[in-house]
C-alpha cells in the first residue's frame, strides 16, 4: 500500500488517539494490540496518563520560535561536557520518559529492546542496530537543567500552524503566544512550500540535539541513520501525514527508512528486559566502528 493512501482524514471524535494507528496492521505484540500503543486518552485516575498530559501541555505552551532559538544557542556550542557513547547510554538508566504512555522502565532498557529487535530482523545492518541503541541519547539533556517537556515527546515545527494530528492539539496550545503571531500562525508561517524538512525549525528536544551532536563529532553513521534519529519523534509528519507540503523528494525517500525504524522504536516497549551486561561487548564494537572515542556534547 502506498503511504499516501493511508493518510485518510482523522475521526474528529477520537482526537486523543494517536493518528499513527491508521498506518498499523492490527497485530498483537507483547500481549498488546498495536493500536493500544500511544494511547493519549485523558484519564485523571491514571497517574501515567496524567503525567503524559502534563508534559505535553507544558511542551505545547512553551515551545515557541523564541524558545527554540534560545535552546539552540545554548546547546549547539557543544561545550556542556565530554562523554563517550557508552557512558551516555549508562546515564539513560536514570531517565524515565514522562511523555511515554507505553513504558515506565528506564530509557536504557528501551534502547536495548529497540536495538535487539532490529538486530533480529536486520542482522546485516549493524549501523541500523546501533541507531536503535543510541536514538534517545539526546535525553541526556535532562541531567543538565532541561525540563523533560523540552527534551522528550513528539516533535513539531515551530514558526507555522500546528498540525491537526499533534496529540492534545485541540486544547494544549491555548497559551502558546506564537498562535497569536501573524508571522507564525499561518499554514506556511516563516517557511516556503517544499522548502525541505531540514529547513524547518523543530520544537527543541532530544532528536535534534543528538543529530547535531553526531554531526558535530563527525560520526560515521550513514545519512539515513541520522535522519532516523532527527525525525523519529516527528509523529505528526511520519504517522499523521501533516506537513507534507514542506517535503522534498528526498524527504519522501527518507520517510521509508523512518517508518521502518519507527516500528522498532514503538512496538518493542514491553516488560521483557534484555540482558544488557551480556549484550555490551557486541554493541561496544559497533560504537567503536561508527562513533568512537569521547564526544563533545
Amino acid at each position: 500500500m502506498k503511504y499516501e493512501k493511508c493518510l485518510q482524514p482523522l475521526n474528529q471524535s477520537a482526537t486523543m488517539l494517536d493518528p499513527s494507528t491508521q498506518l498499523r496492521p492490527e497485530e498483537i505484540f507483547e500481549g498488546k494490540l498495536k493500536t493500544e500503543f500511544r494511547n493519549y486518552s485523558v484519564d485523571s485516575s491514571d497517574p501515567i496518563k496524567e503525567r503524559v498530559k502534563k508534559t505535553y501541555y507544558n511542551m505545547h505552551t512553551n515551545q515557541t520560535v523564541q524558545f527554540v532559538r534560545s535552546r539552540m544557542a545554548e546547546w549547539l556550542q557543544f561545550n556542556k561536557f565530554k562523554m563517550a557513547i557508552k557512558d551516555a547510554l549508562i546515564k539513560l538508566n536514570d531517565i524515565v520518559d514522562e511523555s511515554d504512555p507505553d513504558t515506565d522502565l528506564p530509557n536504557i532498557v528501551h534502547a536495548f529492546q529497540t536495538a535487539e529487535r532490529i538486530r533480529a530482523d536486520h542482522p546485516d545492518l549493524d549501523w541500523f542496530q546501533l541507531t536503535g541503541l543510541i536514538h534517545d541519547l539526546g535525553k541526556i539533556m535532562v541531567f543538565f537543567g532541561e525540563p523533560q517537556w523540552a527534551v522528550v515527546g513528539d516533535t513539531f515545527p515551530v514558526g507555522c500552524a500546528w498540525g491537526d494530528s499533534i496529540v492534545y492539539r485541540s486544547t494544549s496550545f491555548e497559551n502558546n503566544p506564537d498562535g497569536n503571531d501573524s508571522r507564525y500562525n499561518t499554514k506556511y508561517g516563516m517557511y516556503k512550500p517544499r522548502c525541505g524538512l531540514s529547513n524547518l525549525t523543530m520544537s527543541w528536544g532530544h532528536d535534534e540535539y543528538l543529530y547535531r551532536v553526531l554531526k558535530h563529532n563527525k560520526c560515521k553513521l550513514p545519512e539515513k541513520a541520522l535522519a532516523m534519529i532527527r525525525y523519529h519523534s516527528f509523529y505528526p509528519w511520519h504517522a499523521g501525514g501533516d506537513y507534507m507540503y514542506f517535503c522534498t523528494n528526498d524527504d519522501m525517500e527518507m520517510l521509508k527508512w523512518i517508518l521502518e525504524f519507527n516500528k522498532y522504536d514503538l512496538y518493542t516497549k514491553s516488560e521483557g528486559v534484555p540482558d544488557i551486561g551480556e549484550l555490551w561487548p557486541y554493541y561496544e564494537k559497533l560504537i567503536d566502528k561508527y562513533i568512537p572515542g569521547v564526544l563533545e556534547w
